[in-house]
């Protein structure tokens, strides 16, 4: 603790609690998370676990890891300070005024998906999306944290078993008791994304017992109509019981109906990455162009025989063919084989 000066503690909780400290080379602010190592090995190398895959977490949507260190039977991660607070602070002020406008709703909720994806691609389930994991930065960007319940996955076909998380935003297969996937954190991500349409939990009851059943069941009331088409479709999907029937957080981003509101809000390197998948396979314009040059010298050749024209017509309809989509008719393709053969 040399390295830093404590200001505040910014939370307690079952785990420890969270200091706002400084560090006293550079002065910045991080998150210095204090956790009680427990005696027992199994349990000591699980609460070493966070450390190691915050670690592991690199992209603009994801709490930063600083490092980690063991002291005085505690285990200490250093983060990134987010100085906006957490999104369930940011839903309870916003109860005492208006709704979000569907601008921010579509710009958190796409920075939601991206650090969603970046930790799916490493096969790891998260297991406790909600408001109070979810933290805005001063300029109101969202980054994910709190990786304490995260688990990782033996391969992306795997599934987990244990409970974990919190029950407003646990999905129906864990109560349940079913293995479950990364289609769970999709449904936390509704929870969230409702939270953020209507200020309020989708799922309420006053009791656990009716809380579970309108989970198991789906049951919730329906968006606000102002709010776009695409968003209650999504949340109707996100909120299927059935896991299958939900979609990832892929398709979420690249080819379901709300991507198209989704794109322009994504950070730059989750947006290149996802928009070259999308072209991929497509004729690019770039390549166009080296063909088109191609060509262009190739008609320069300078020669007064026959064969130098023949030469050049036949270079001109090889990339004019070489154009031509795989699966066009085969009667397209039998009239460019006869032109050919008339050339030769």
């Amino acid at each position: 603790m040399e390295t830093y000066s404590q200001i505040r503690v910014i939370g307690e909780g079952s785990f420890g609690r969270a200091v706002l400290v400084q560090c006293r080379n550079t002065q910045e602010k991080y998150v210095l998370k204090e956790i009680q190592l427990p005696k027992n090995q199994s349990k000591l190398q699980s609460s070493r676990r966070e450390a190691v895959l915050l670690s592991r977490m690199k992209h603009p949507n994801i709490v930063a890891f600083r490092e980690a260190f063991e002291g005085d039977g505690l285990l200490c991660i250093v983060m990134e300070y987010c100085g906006g607070g957490d999104l369930l602070q940011r839903i309870q002020q916003q109860q005492k005024s208006s709704q979000f406008t569907v601008e921010n709703i579509l710009k958190w909720f796409a920075q939601m998906c991206a650090g969603a994806k970046h930790i799916h691609d490493k096969r790891v389930l998260h297991r406790d999306l909600k408001s109070k994991n979810i933290f805005l930065t001063d300029d109101s960007s969202v980054k994910l944290g709190d990786f304490g319940s995260a688990c990782v996955l033996n391969s992306s076909k795997a599934y987990a078993q244990a409970y974990v998380g919190t029950p407003y935003y646990v999905a129906p297969e864990i109560w349940d008791n079913k293995p479950y996937n990364n289609k769970s954190d999709v449904w936390s991500l509704g929870c969230v994304l409702y939270e953020l349409c209507t200020l309020q939990h989708p799922f309420q009851a006053s009791s656990w017992k009716s809380l579970i059943l309108k989970v198991c069941r789906g049951a919730y009331p329906p968006l606000p109509n102002h709010l776009p088409y695409e968003l209650h479709y999504l949340i109707k999907h996100m909120f299927k019981t059935n896991p299958k029937d939900r979609p990832s957080v892929r398709t979420i981003l690249t080819s379901h109906r709300v991507s198209r509101l989704l794109r322009s809000h994504l950070p730059p390197q989750a947006s290149e990455e996802e928009g070259e998948k999308r072209r991929t396979g497509r004729w690019k314009k770039e390549e166009g162009r080296k063909v088109a040059n191609f060509l262009g010298e190739k008609s320069l050749i300078k020669t007064s025989t026959i064969e130098g024209y023949i030469h050049k017509l036949k270079c001109i309809l090889l990339g004019f063919m070489s154009t031509i989509s795989m699966n066009q008719s085969r009667s397209v393709k039998r009239k460019n084989n006869n032109m050919w053969n008339l050339i030769v």
